[in-house]
């Protein structure tokens, strides 16, 4: 057995070498491979099987058959000439543009194929394409339930005298039927069937913003049968998910010059599909975890006058008792961009300021880029530095920004210098950044390459995603050991080991979809809320697990009252909080123009808090990714895909809350697609059959969510402000200064529930405590075990019991049933029966406990 528990059976031996042979005939002429020859290559519960006869690579998992690539789904792209001048990139093969005329391309497909070896854990194909055209599929069992395979042309180099290689295309042939997950960050649609993906920036003259937002592109594709496909390749690439056919997905990318070297791609196979991320992450790497603050919820003001206004924010914030763990000013703050100060007529004493903000239990981040001002005199001795020291690339192409060349971070002295340059404000105790712009490097925006040459050897071609990585990698190797917060708008496979947060760029202060038409031109809106949940659950399977947009939205701000409330309604249940708009508004100014009021702040209020208080059920979540891989905000298809449906609204928060956010402005009740299963309404413990779509209710400042029977949702106390240190504990109430006692909802397990829903379940957080439930023919047990960090006590909800239960005892013996909820609070151990969430017993324990609720 070799890596995985990979094994070979084959059935060609040396006849496959023997047929191979025979492959380099004449130019054009077709060649058939030996009937019946046959390999297999197991890594896990997953098999690759060769046919060579039918010229098909299999994918199967048990007797299930995941993926099959057929003669054509390992087509090679030709021209008459491949040269070093030319963008090739492949999604213009698919979305044609007039800025961009092709030569050209054959599509060449596999016209024989041979087994050339068999080793312990690898199989090696020879595959001919006619012309002189030859090639070599190496595929080799990587770990349990995965396989890498290298696809790169004979001797690595381009065939002599003929076609010239330009594109390599894989077509793989999934269920008719099946959702598509993963790509990276995309706004219109969770699944992308139908859709083509571009891997890198393109122009797109429809769209408001001018190009197709495509900040994120990840080369993974997964199947809800329980597949994935990731391409490892930073060369402009494009995705066509069941475009043309309904069970044909292709992955094209444009190795040009490259093409010699080939292609790497990787196939995962798992019996659920939440499971495949963890197989991308073994190979590219697991997320490095934020700071436990950095999840928020967070406050920023786009423009900031001076340290006074930051001062009386931060005031406001702990005075009027809104849950805030961390405050970042954006810019303008410094002298110029990449001065690495801040303007001492508006900021005279930066470090008086954070030290403020850290006494009231707030972290403090800044927005930067990776720029210097060229045009400012107050960067003129760092552009010397710069300059003498050959920290811009080589050779420069078109940037996208307004300050100049970005710093080429893959050269290591560069590398150092920035960084000594980032840590003047990390010195100051800045513990975060809001990390903008740096997409600059573009492959072209037509046939010619937009030509950028790096200290690495790099260019363009692969660095339109890499500079990503070296950029967060420049901040988030400045911050403290144990996390901070790094807010990045871009980022590329792999990217997820430097602990960013994604936010989406600049969506719509308005209920818009991405692509709809707005304004008198009719162009393309970038959208709005509905965009900014799919962009967090596309990201999630992805690789990138931690997601806070701009609640209020950012282009045509302010937004008003309504479109606020379903923001703030929606982001508190999601990774990370971040609130902000491109018009400075915040909770607390009321204004005609915006509605904001009191009433609005109330409901703020109540979901800041709410996000605060679940920390431990997020971070819970957050530390199993090292284990499960399993994104935490998961798209209701992906997590249930027996579902058939792929809804773009609803989602799953681990397991135990389904998210139904209102995303339609006037809308006052929606349709909730439900599990099969009951579901339990957060605000009221009425009790839904799953299975089916209901309508609820959903009045502004009621987010439509839900607790599944028998889950566990465990929080902080109700009082919690932050996350963070605080010296003022009388002031503000913080994790950091006490854990205090451990709150956990749990949804009733009926009487009539299956044998399923009945049985033991647990939930470990993140500091090695548990709770648990049971359901037994007389009652329902609950129980707690402390952690390392909630260990005080416990409060145990369960809801939608019904009525009031005949006894409450722990080994026997009754625990003291109190008044009411005050009256709990005033005690050590007892319980109580509150007539609300259709029926609440509330237990409360000192110690490791196991409670019976009896006679419900």
């Amino acid at each position: 057995m070799g890596a995985g528990g990979a094994a070979l059976t084959g059935l060609a031996g040396l006849a496959g070498l023997a047929g191979l042979a025979g492959l380099a005939g004449c130019a054009g002429e077709e060649k058939v491979a030996p009937l019946g020859e046959t390999a297999e290559l197991r890594s896990g519960e997953i098999t690759v099987r060769v046919e060579t006869g039918g010229r098909t690579v299999t994918l199967s998992r048990g007797d299930a058959t995941l993926l099959r690539f057929e003669a054509d789904g390992l087509e090679l792209g030709t021209m008459a000439t491949v040269d070093d001048e030319t963008n090739y990139d492949p999604y213009r093969i698919y979305v044609p543009n007039a800025l961009y005329t092709p030569q050209e391309i054959t599509w060449r497909q596999v016209q024989a194929m041979a087994v050339k070896g068999e080793e312990e854990g690898s199989l090696t194909l020879g595959l001919s394409y006619g012309e002189g055209i030859e090639a070599t599929l190496v595929v080799e069992a990587s770990h349990a339930g995965a396989v890498k395979a290298r696809w790169s042309l004979a001797g690595e180099a381009q065939p002599q005298g003929g076609p010239q290689v330009a594109y390599y295309r894989l077509r793989a042939h999934a269920d008719a039927t099946e959702g598509f997950y993963g790509l990276g960050e995309y706004f219109d649609a969770v699944s992308h069937r139908g859709k083509v993906r571009a891997m890198q920036l393109e122009l797109q003259a429809d769209l408001e913003s001018s190009y197709n937002e495509a900040h994120v592109p990840v080369p993974l594709l997964i199947g809800t049968r329980g597949w994935g496909l990731f391409v490892e390749s930073a060369l402009p690439g494009a995705f066509a998910v069941a475009t043309e056919a309904d069970e044909v997905v292709e992955a094209a990318f444009g190795t040009g010059m490259f093409s010699g070297e080939g292609l790497t791609f990787h196939l995962f196979g798992e019996a659920h599909p939440l499971d495949v991320t963890r197989h991308y992450y073994e190979v590219t790497g697991y997320p490095k975890l934020p700071a436990r603050w950095a999840l928020g919820p967070w406050i920023w003001r786009d423009e900031h006058d001076d340290q006074a206004q930051v001062v009386s924010d931060l005031e406001t914030i702990r005075d009027l008792d809104l849950a805030t763990t961390g405050y970042w000013i954006d810019r303008p703050y410094a002298t110029a961009e990449g001065t690495f100060d801040f303007e001492a007529a508006r900021f005279p004493d930066p470090e008086a300021m954070i030290a403020h903000a850290h006494a009231l239990g707030m972290r403090m981040a800044l927005w930067h880029v990776p720029y210097l001002d060229e045009e400012s005199p107050a960067t003129a001795a760092l552009q010397a530095e710069a300059e003498a020291g050959g920290f811009w690339p080589e050779v420069v192409g078109i940037w996208l920004n307004d300050w100049g060349r970005p710093i080429d971070l893959s050269k290591p002295e560069a590398m150092a210098w920035w960084q000594a340059l980032i840590r003047r404000y990390t010195e100051m105790g800045i513990e975060g950044f809001k990390l903008d712009y740096a997409e600059d490097i573009v492959p072209g925006l037509n046939t010619a390459r937009n030509r950028w040459e790096f200290a690495d050897g790099s260019d363009e071609r692969t660095m339109k995603n890499l500079y990503q990585r070296l950029y967060h990698q420049a901040y988030a190797e400045t911050l403290p050991e144990d996390g901070g917060f790094l807010l990045c708008r871009s980022g590329m496979y792999g990217d997820q080991v430097n602990g960013p947060i994604l936010w989406p760029g600049d969506l719509d202060a308005t209920f818009s979809l991405h692509g709809e038409p707005i304004g008198e031109d009719g162009d393309g809106a970038v959208g709005g809320l509905p965009a900014s949940v799919v962009a967090g659950l596309s990201l999630g399977p992805s690789g990138f697990p931690f997601y806070g947009a701009d609640t209020g939205g950012y282009r045509h701000s302010p937004p008003d009252k309504e479109t606020f409330t379903r923001w703030f309604e929606q982001t508190a249940l999601s990774t990370v909080m971040q609130v902000g708009t491109s018009t400075n508004n915040v909770a607390w100014e009321f204004s005609a123009e915006t509605g904001f009021d009191a009433e609005m702040l109330g409901w703020y209020r109540e979901y800041t808090r709410l996000h605060l208080r679940l920390f431990p059920y997020l971070w819970s979540y957050a530390t199993r990714l090292a284990e499960d891989g399993r994104p935490i905000q998961r798209a209701l298809g992906l997590a249930h895909p027996e579902l058939g449906e792929h809804p773009s609204d609803t989602y799953l928060l681990g397991d135990a809350l389904l998210v139904a956010p209102v995303v339609t402005r006037g809308a006052r009740e929606r349709e909730v697609l439900l599990p099969a299963g009951r579901w339990i309404g957060w605000w009221d413990g009425a009790v839904h059959e799953g299975g089916k779509r209901i309508t609820v209710d959903a009045p502004l400042g009621v987010l439509p969510l839900f607790l599944r029977e028998g889950g566990m949702v465990p929080m902080l106390r109700p009082t919690i402000d932050t996350l963070a240190p605080t010296s003022d504990p009388a002031r503000v109430d913080s994790y950091a200064t006490t854990a205090g006692l451990l709150y956990a909802r749990v949804g009733a397990v009926a009487k009539d529930a299956t044998e399923e829903e009945r049985r033991l379940e647990t939930f470990t957080l993140f500091d090695g405590g548990e709770i648990g439930r049971a359901r037994g023919e007389g009652g329902m047990s609950v129980a707690w075990k402390p952690g390392a960090e909630l260990k005080e006590g416990a409060v145990l909800e369960v809801v939608a019991v019904g009525a009031a239960p005949g006894a409450v005892t722990r080994e026997g013996v009754a625990l003291d049933e109190v008044a009411n909820e005050a009256a709990l609070e005033g005690v050590a151990e007892g319980w109580t029966y509150v007539d609300r969430m259709g029926g609440t017993v509330v237990v409360k324990v000192a110690a490791e406990s196991v409670v019976e609720i009896e006679g419900m």
